[in-house]
């Protein structure tokens, strides 16, 4: 995520309580009523994002994880595009027989 986004995430976040503080206005609570609850709400979305991180975290389901996850593999196609026929045999003869065990 670049910088702008995450600054555009949080101007949408003020926009949008503040929408919510006028609605709630317009429908009839009080401008304390009216705080409290848009103040809630905002909680409310905090705790639910925190969750879906920890859950992204526990998960391992991260940019950097996937990013190091596609390097890898990327480097394991190399090495097997790089060996030989013969080297190939020879892994998969490795491999069957690890299989057995």
């Amino acid at each position: 995520m670049r910088r702008i986004d995450a600054l555009g995430i949080a101007l949408g976040v003020f926009v949008a309580a503040g929408l919510v503080y006028v609605a709630l206005q317009i429908f009839g609570l009080d401008s304390i009523n009216a705080g409290i609850w848009t103040q809630t709400v905002l909680v409310i979305g905090l705790i639910g994002w925190s969750l879906t991180y920890l859950l992204r975290v526990g998960n391992k389901n991260m940019t950097y994880n996937q990013q190091l996850k596609d390097y890898e593999e990327a480097v394991m196609q190399k090495r097997l595009e790089e060996m030989s026929p013969e080297e190939l045999a020879q892994l998969q003869q490795e491999i069957e027989q690890e299989k057995e065990l």
